[in-house]
């Protein structure tokens, strides 16, 4: 079973365990902050701060029931760990490390700081450049496997198309 999820149109990795045993264990291992899990982010407008932690708590939105706010009615704790890796012009590349690991948590919070995701249909307000979806990438993974106690790192380049989006803005 999928361990944790990714928000649609979210590319890169995901935790996903063979039986009902080891899931238990593995949600139980991010509920307790024990696996690592980091993300590149491309947002909107020029980040001054090099580096910055977002601990806002994360709810529905009371507007729109697809959505979700930060907000203190109804909430969880929500954080954020983020780090510039490269300021364009118009837009930053980030890489943000989750400490919990609500729905759509980068998204809201990334929009909260007002550097909405780029192409986020959902949070994004701005316009959509192409039809990729988001650019967000889940980039690496790392744990302790709850069986074998092996210590296990995963990583994964962004898809071509994240590559090329960043490219144009060069």
């Amino acid at each position: 079973g999928i361990v944790h999820r990714l928000d649609k149109d979210t590319s890169g990795l995901m935790v996903v365990a063979k039986n009902d045993k080891v899931h238990e264990q593995l949600s139980e291992m991010i509920k307790e902050k024990k696996i690592e899990r980091k993300y590149l982010a491309l947002v909107w407008g020029v980040v001054k701060h090099d580096k910055g932690t977002i601990d806002a708590p994360i709810g529905r939105d009371f507007n729109n029931r697809q959505k979700y706010t930060v907000t203190d009615i109804n909430s969880k704790e929500s954080i954020t760990h983020f780090k510039v890796i490269k300021r364009y012009k118009e837009v930053t590349l980030l890489e943000c490390k989750l400490e919990t690991g609500r729905t759509h948590q980068i998204r809201v919070h990334m929009e909260y700081i007002n550097h909405p995701i780029v192409n986020d249909p959902l949070y994004g307000r701005r316009k959509i450049i192409n039809d990729f979806g988001q650019m967000l990438h889940s980039k690496s993974i790392k744990l302790i496997h709850p069986v074998t106690k092996q210590k296990l790192e995963f990583e994964i380049e962004p898809p071509k198309e994240f590559i090329q989006i960043l490219e144009e803005f060069d």
